[in-house]
C-alpha cells in the first residue's frame, strides 16, 4: 500500500510524515508521534476517549484519518498544559475528583475545554449536552459537571 505525506502540528511541533490511506488519527498520534496520553477506547466513535482539538474544535481522533489532519493543529491532552502549569479544566477535574479509573478523562477535558471556548459559562445542562459524546463508566459524572463548573470560574467565565 502506497503512503501519503502529511505534515501536521500537534501540541505545538511540526512534524512530516507519510502515513497509510486508511490510519486513523488515534493512532498515527499513539504509534507515530508517541502521544499515548490519547487512549483508544473504543474504536467506533462511541466512547470519547480519543478526543484531541482539531483546529481548536473537539473530534474523536478514532473517526479521522491521519491524512484528514494534513495541514492542521493537533492539541492532546499531552499539549494542553503550559509546561509545569496545568490548564484551568486539567486543575478543576483534580479539585472535583472528576474522574475515577481516568481512563475517559484525557476525552473529556478535551471536550470540556472546547465546550468552555464556545460557551464560558454553561449552565448545567449546557455542560450535560457539551459532554453527551464522551462516555464515563465509573463517576455517574456528577463530579465531571462540577469540575467543569468549576473550570469555568478559574477561566473567568462563570458568574
Amino acid at each position: 500500500m502506497h503512503h501519503i505525506p502529511i505534515t501536521v502540528t500537534v501540541d505545538g511541533m511540526t512534524y512530516e510524515r507519510e502515513v497509510e490511506p486508511r490510519a486513523l488519527l488515534v493512532h498515527f498520534l499513539r504509534n507515530d508521534l508517541g502521544r499515548v496520553g490519547t487512549v483508544i477506547g473504543c474504536d467506533t466513535s462511541n466512547c470519547g476517549a480519543c478526543t484531541v482539538l482539531l483546529n481548536g474544535r473537539s473530534v474523536k481522533s478514532c473517526s479521522v484519518l491521519a491524512v484528514q489532519a494534513d495541514g492542521t493543529s493537533i492539541t492532546t491532552i499531552q499539549g494542553l498544559s503550559d509546561g509545569n502549569e496545568w490548564h484551568p479544566v486539567q486543575t478543576a477535574f483534580k479539585e472535583c475528583h472528576g474522574l475515577q479509573c481516568g481512563y475517559c478523562t484525557p476525552g473529556m477535558v478535551m471536550s470540556a475545554v472546547d465546550l468552555l471556548s464556545e460557551n464560558p459559562n454553561p449552565s448545567e445542562a449546557e455542560i450535560r449536552e457539551g459532554l453527551e459524546g464522551n462516555l464515563c463508566r465509573c463517576t455517574g459524572y456528577h463530579n465531571i459537571v462540577r469540575s467543569v463548573e468549576m473550570a469555568a470560574e478559574l477561566m473567568g467565565g462563570a458568574k
